[in-house]
C-alpha cells in the first residue's frame, strides 16, 4: 500500500524532496548569517539578548516565499486550486503551522534544555525542519494544491466570464 503510494507520487515527492532542500539551504543559511551577524549572542541589535528564535522565525519566513515560488512553478505547476492571493495565504497558514513546528523545536532545545551551542542550535533547527517538513507535505496537499483530476481551478483553465470568449 505505501510503495503504491509512493510510486505513483514518485515525480512529485522527487520535486518537493528537491525544493525542500533548496529550501533548507535557504532556511538554514539566513538563520546562520543572522546568528553570526546581526542577531548573534554579542549582538546588540533590538537590545542584548540572545535573539535566537528571531533567527529562525526570519530563516524559515525567506524560504517559505522561495518554497512557495517553487513549488508553484514546478513541484505543483499547473494545479493551483485558488487564485494565486487566495493560495498564498493558504500556503501561508500551513508554513504558520510548520514554523510553530520549527521554531517550537528551537526554542526547546535553546531556551528548556540549555542547549545553547550554534551546532546545538543547528541540530535543533534540523529536527524542527524535518518536523515542518511533514506538516508542509500535509498540508499543501489537503488545504493548497490539488491532485490531478480534482474539480480545481488550473491556471489558464478557469471558465470564460459572461461576455468573453473561451
Amino acid at each position: 500500500m505505501i510503495v503504491r503510494w509512493i510510486r505513483e507520487r514518485a515525480g512529485e515527492l522527487t520535486r518537493f524532496g528537491v525544493v525542500g532542500l533548496a529550501g533548507i539551504v535557504v532556511n538554514l543559511g539566513v538563520f546562520n548569517l543572522l546568528r553570526l551577524g546581526p542577531l548573534g549572542p554579542d549582538a546588540e541589535i533590538a537590545g542584548d539578548d540572545d535573539r535566537v528564535v528571531t533567527a529562525k522565525v526570519i530563516a524559515t519566513l525567506t524560504s517559505i516565499l522561495f518554497a512557495w515560488v517553487a513549488h508553484r512553478r514546478w513541484t505543483y505547476k499547473g494545479r493551483t486550486r485558488h487564485r494565486p492571493a487566495r493560495e498564498l495565504v493558504l500556503f501561508g497558514l500551513v508554513n504558520a503551522l510548520a514554523l510553530a513546528v520549527e521554531a517550537g523545536a528551537v526554542a526547546v532545545s535553546h531556551h528548556a534544555w540549555g542547549f545553547t551551542s550554534l551546532l546545538a542550535d543547528n541540530i535543533a533547527s534540523l529536527v524542527g525542519i524535518g518536523l515542518g517538513t511533514v506538516t508542509r507535505y500535509a498540508g499543501y496537499g489537503l488545504f493548497v494544491f490539488s491532485a490531478p483530476g480534482d474539480d480545481a481551478v488550473v491556471a489558464g483553465d478557469a471558465p470564460a466570464a459572461p461576455g468573453e470568449e473561451a
